[in-house]
């Protein structure tokens, strides 16, 4: 678990690994970057109370280096991903090795569940559940059991892993996605299966969301130098939405009839998200920040050279 500023969550979502009934031995690794609350405290007592909880210092503080730590300090012949903010369901490990098993596969995932708690919270995870807010990723809308190009988190068999070398540190964000292509470049097989389900805690206001998919689009710039052919068709929805309401409101000043791609893509949203009308109204402002984020971040991640 590579975890930095999580002292709201950490104790749960180690409580939710440690209450896995799974028949062989595990250890739970808290790699802990610099933060500005209490994480680093709370991840000590955690280890000082549990003999299978240990603590890794991750002085970079990002994401895969935290990662990779924790996979160099442990010992296991699979290496189960779990973040700070999500919550796994009860027999997600054992399942998983199961299905790691059966199938041969490299990495196996399942669904991400978003649950929130506040009225933004429930209708940012309304908006990440629909076809319109995820593009159809199979991690969040799949319904049946395949191989995939990608999964959210990894049940990975160590081997596999380390024949193609882990997370690449250059990558804050999209270090999964990338990994799962030099995966499936070496052979292996990554797997979904909806069976497995993790609880995912979204972003509770809408700049901390925005800033998140920012980063995300940034990032998928990077992978696409590093991988020219894992772009998919759903990941350049946001961008062309976006590039066809800007053309809409420059035509609409000589022709208002264009301001009809408005309404179009806000009735979209509106039909594409499930919940109560309060959670379809903050879905007309999620859905929007979410798209102008990730294309802006995967525009200015394409200009930059660095």
């Amino acid at each position: 678990m590579p975890i930095r500023n999580e002292e709201l969550h950490l104790k749960h979502a180690v409580a939710a690994v440690l209450a896995q009934e799974y028949e062989g031995v595990f250890d739970v690794w808290l790699a802990v970057g610099p933060s500005h609350d209490n994480t680093e405290e709370i991840a000590n007592g955690l280890a000082d109370g549990d003999d299978r909880v240990h603590v890794v210092p991750n002085p970079a503080g990002t994401t895969p280096a935290g990662l990779n730590a924790a996979i160099a300090a442990s010992s296991g012949e699979i290496v189960v991903r779990v973040d700070g903010h999500v919550t796994l369901q009860l027999g997600y490990i054992s399942d998983a090795v199961r299905i790691l098993r059966e199938t041969g596969a490299a990495n196996v995932g399942g669904r991400q569940l978003a649950v929130g708690k506040s009225s933004f919270e429930c209708a940012v995870a309304a908006v990440m559940m629909s076809v319109i807010g995820s593009g159809g990723a199979e991690y969040r809308v799949g319904s049946t059991a395949k191989s995939v190009d990608t999964v959210f988190l990894g049940v990975f068999d160590r081997s596999a892993g380390d024949a193609v070398g882990w997370f690449d540190e250059r990558l804050i964000r999209n270090q999964d996605y990338e990994l799962n292509i030099r995966l499936r470049a070496a052979g292996g097989l990554v797997w979904f299966d909806p069976s497995l389900v993790v609880e995912y805690r979204p972003r509770s206001t809408l700049r901390l969301l925005a800033r998140q998919y920012f980063d995300y689009g940034r990032y998928k710039a990077v992978v696409l130098r590093l991988h020219r052919s894992s772009i998919r068709l759903r990941q350049l929805l946001p961008p062309l939405s976006m590039l066809l309401l800007a053309l809409s409101f420059v035509f609409a000043t000589a022709f208002p009839i264009f301001l009809g791609v408005l309404v179009v893509y806000v009735v979209a949203i509106g039909l594409a998200v499930k919940g109560s009308l309060r959670t379809k109204l903050w879905s007309t402002v999620i859905a929007p920040a979410i798209h102008l984020s990730w294309s802006s971040g995967l525009l200015l991640g394409l200009l930059r050279r660095r």
